[in-house]
């Protein structure tokens, strides 16, 4: 298993590098965001990489950081995700825009992916929802002092839910409505009404 290729960028192509470890080139397929973080040619690089091998084939997937080939190794166990699609989310969506997406079920922002229709992105959005914890979703920062440790929020309760979907309604992108009435639901507490939540929301949404 090859875990880390370190040497010289022989040279990039549009999903794709080469990189030279002593004298051999390694194709290493890569999502857009990593390639634009290697460099120029003929400097020193390091990526993580992931190596498939199939019956007639060994595939190699290089990663920037960590938090990318986790995402990678988290997407491909969707069915319908294999690694062209996975490095293709990853090459329009920076794992926090993934996180939140998936959070927000916002499956508009994860159809932007080449080979992702409505169909994937959904199956997507569903089958990942109760995993982007490990990711920090929306996490809110600690305060000064506090627990560094914050509370991941679950899934929007009911009230949330609905008042996400009122501000959806007037036209806001779902993550944006996911983002604001999450802070409004912080502020104003468990017992807030769909009312107090959508009112809240619409005061953080204001420029």
């Amino acid at each position: 298993m090859i875990a880390k290729l370190t040497g010289l960028l022989d040279s990039t192509g549009l999903d794709s590098a080469i990189i030279d470890v002593g004298g051999v080139g390694y194709l290493v397929q890569c999502s857009t965001r990593t390639l634009r973080r290697l460099g120029a040619r003929g400097e020193a690089v390091s990526v993580l990489t992931e190596m498939w091998v199939s019956q007639d084939n060994i595939q190699l997937f290089g990663f920037a950081d960590t938090l990318e080939r986790d995402w990678f190794r988290l997407l491909t166990t969707v069915q319908g995700v294999g690694a062209k699609v996975a490095l293709s989310l990853l090459s329009v969506l920076t794992p926090d825009q993934l996180t939140n997406a998936i959070a927000a079920q916002d499956k508009t922002a994860l159809s932007r992916a080449d080979g992702v229709g409505p169909k994937l992105a959904a199956r997507i959005a569903n089958e990942l929802k109760d995993k982007v914890s490990a990711f920090g979703t929306m996490a809110p920062k600690p305060a000064v002092g506090g627990d560094d440790a914050a509370a991941v929020p679950a899934a929007p309760s009911n009230a949330a839910g609905d008042a996400i979907s009122a501000l959806v309604n007037l036209g806001y992108k779902r993550v944006e409505a996911f983002t604001a009435v999450h802070a409004a639901a912080q502020k104003l507490g468990a017992d807030a009404t769909v009312s107090d939540l959508i009112r809240a929301g619409l005061k953080e949404l204001a420029p």
